[in-house]
């Protein structure tokens, strides 16, 4: 697939209160996320490298002990098996990932 809408993707609930849709390449994939207010993504690690863009919406996103609330414009860079985890402040809140290598789980 070399050309796709985000609004014709499947989309896949992660967690409560998470769903993505995600296209992917042969090597990179990217994932658009839409989260409800007060959602939490615990804290995890994994071996992929992953940058988060946040579109709307706000995100308090902790890394490896440091937290930041990230707003639309935000962005930030997670590296292989950094520790991570956020969670959704009031208001839904949309963010596209970009992951290397692709995520088989989120296909």
């Amino acid at each position: 697939m070399n050309f796709f809408r985000e609004s014709d993707l499947k989309t896949k609930q992660v967690l409560e209160g998470i769903t993505l849709r995600a296209v992917s390449g042969e090597k990179t994939m990217m994932t658009f996320f839409e989260f409800e207010p007060n959602a939490v993504i615990p804290s995890h690690k994994h071996p992929h490298e992953q940058i988060t863009y946040i579109i709307e919406g706000e995100i308090e996103f902790t890394v490896e002990g440091e937290t930041k609330i990230l707003r639309a414009g935000g962005g930030v860079v997670i590296y292989s098996n950094q520790v991570h985890g956020a969670k959704i402040l009031d208001k839904p809140t949309k963010a596209v990932d970009a992951w290397y290598p692709i995520r088989d789980d989120y296909k």
